[in-house]
């Protein structure tokens, strides 16, 4: 898992900087596929029943499993990537949210960076002997102390031979933490950060089958990171 996270990060940095104002998801979705079968993985997200693709490409107020399509980016929108590779028998999977165009206005800045610093603290719970709750605390506490809004009916997840495995991992704690499951070597979680910038309420989004959307309409971010934990550390692979 450490080699397919290393490939599939790979891919991701080469896809990035392709990226501008202009192209359709449909074609980013394309160079995401080629670039990760020219690392010698398979697309992970093409394993997922009735899912076509290689990627999720959620704008502003989509949420998350958004399919790519016709949807032409512009200056100044907020794009997730959501990507997964297969590697030898075992998923990694990644997600981050970036405006298009470099940097947006002062508020959508502040509300990635608060996401992205947030999965950075929370990754640091990922240890033997924490229980899984002190994971959602830690995201709990960095968006909702910062004015925004946990998604609270999506959530990061075990990984390894399948996509997506038990346990859940909340964005929020919703039971006494120590009711939650306790962290052991050798578990592997994709931890995300999912929040928006107005409600923690989803909607189906119409006409899109599998698109998430905020129920208010207001921007949404993800940030994700697959981790290994063991005796010694804790492995970011992705």
């Amino acid at each position: 898992m450490k080699e397919g996270g290393a490939r599939l990060r790979e891919a991701v940095n080469q896809l990035l900087p392709t990226i501008k104002q202009g192209q359709t998801t449909k074609e980013i979705d394309k160079k995401a596929e080629k670039l990760i079968l020219s690392k010698g993985a398979e697309i992970s997200f093409k394993k997922v029943k009735e899912y076509s693709w290689a990627t999720c490409l959620p704008i502003n107020e989509q949420v998350v499993h958004t399919p790519p399509g016709d949807r032409v980016l512009k200056e100044g929108d907020v794009l997730t990537i959501d990507v997964g590779a297969y590697y030898r028998g075992f998923h990694t999977d990644y997600a981050t949210t970036f405006v298009i165009g470099g940097s947006g206005s002062r508020e959508t800045d502040m509300f990635l960076r608060v996401g992205r610093e947030t999965l950075d603290r929370a990754i640091q719970q990922a240890k033997v002997g924490n229980y899984i709750g002190h994971i959602s605390q830690v995201i709990e506490k960095g968006i909702c102390s910062s004015g925004y809004h946990v998604m609270k009916q999506l959530t990061g997840h075990g990984v390894g031979r399948e996509l997506h495995e038990d346990p859940f991992v909340p964005g929020y704690l919703d039971k006494p933490l120590k009711e939650t499951l306790k962290i052991r070597t050798g578990l592997v979680l994709a931890i995300e950060v999912i929040y928006s910038l107005g409600t923690e309420h989803i909607v189906n989004e119409k006409g899109n089958d599998w698109s998430i959307a905020t129920a208010d309409g207001s921007l949404s971010a993800c940030f994700e990171h697959t981790v290994a934990i063991t005796d010694e550390n804790t492995y970011v692979l992705t």
